[in-house]
């Protein structure tokens, strides 16, 4: 809740000093002729900008089951089962978590973690992977989930896809707003009314600006996967069973993910331009980074 706090009074103080800074340069100051209401304008982004983050996080869960078959264990039905949820009951007991959800579900190598509340998440792994590592691998797999879940990394990651959405709305129309002024002086419009420049600008600029934030997000979320690798190695005692279990992934086509939960899985690092939007660094840096932390 604090993380939630601190995030939307920070949005809202860098939103109010910029309104502040455009009304001292005369744009949405009425005494300067500006038809713009900065103050509108300002709610209206961070309605827009939050709405569909938020929404997206509080119904993360029930989402992330149907989207990929998830199989919740309630009972386990075998020593596997029964061996997933004691490791992830053991993991969040030290991370000092509540103790998620445990699923399993069909598909090659991956596995994710996502719920809106530290004490009520959902850890799931794909039967792939069960397949494909040993039981020391798969506890730091475990480990790494359960990382981001005690960082809070799904409620940050929404916070600054709201943050980035906030500014992508609002420098949009501010910058639609100078192009229709340009228009207007420039063809003597008559003024009351938004023309057809502001409209046209304001989708160019959201495409650039979303591109741009596509880009700061998903270099927080490389950030984040770095950290809860190494939240894993904190949980286990030791890098490398982390270590181990990046190798292994290096060896196997990973599982895809839909494209809305590719963020949380568990590998999907790339390389040359597309690497600015990948969610996750390239496995080779991770390993690197870890045997750092060993050494």
């Amino acid at each position: 809740m604090k993380r939630i706090v601190l995030f939307i009074v920070t949005n809202l103080a860098v939103m109010l000093v910029l309104s502040v800074v455009l009304s001292l340069l005369g744009v949405g100051n009425p005494a300067r002729g500006s038809t713009l209401n900065l103050g509108s304008l300002m709610v209206f982004s961070l309605v827009v900008g939050f709405t569909g983050s938020i929404f997206s996080l509080l119904i993360s869960k029930p989402m992330a089951k149907w989207s990929t078959g998830a199989r919740v264990i309630d009972n386990p039905s075998s020593s596997t089962e029964l061996w997933l949820v004691n490791t992830v009951r053991a993991l969040s007991e030290r991370a000092g978590i509540g103790m998620p959800e445990v699923a399993v579900y069909d598909g090659e190598p991956n596995a994710f973690a996502t719920g809106a509340f530290k004490n009520s998440a959902l850890v799931a792994v794909s039967t792939g992977l069960l397949e494909s590592m040993n039981r020391d691998e798969v506890e730091a797999v475990l480990g790494h989930e359960v990382a981001h879940v005690a960082n809070g990394d799904m409620v940050t990651l929404t916070l600054i896809q709201g943050v980035v959405n906030t500014f992508v709305v609002f420098m949009a129309r501010v910058v639609g707003f100078f192009v229709d002024n340009v228009l207007l002086k420039n063809n003597n419009r008559e003024g009351g009314g938004r023309g057809i420049g502001y409209f046209v600008t304001v989708m160019v600029c959201e495409v650039i600006f979303g591109l741009l934030a596509s880009i700061i997000v998903a270099w927080f979320s490389r950030q984040r996967e770095f950290r809860a690798d190494a939240g894993a190695a904190k949980l286990l005692g030791s890098p490398t069973p982390m270590i181990h279990a990046l190798a292994r992934l290096g060896g196997v086509a990973p599982g895809e993910l839909p494209q809305s939960m590719q963020a949380l899985g568990i590998s999907g690092g790339k390389g040359g331009f597309g690497a600015l939007f990948a969610t996750h660094p390239p496995l080779e840096e991770r390993i690197a980074a870890l045997r750092g932390v060993q050494s």
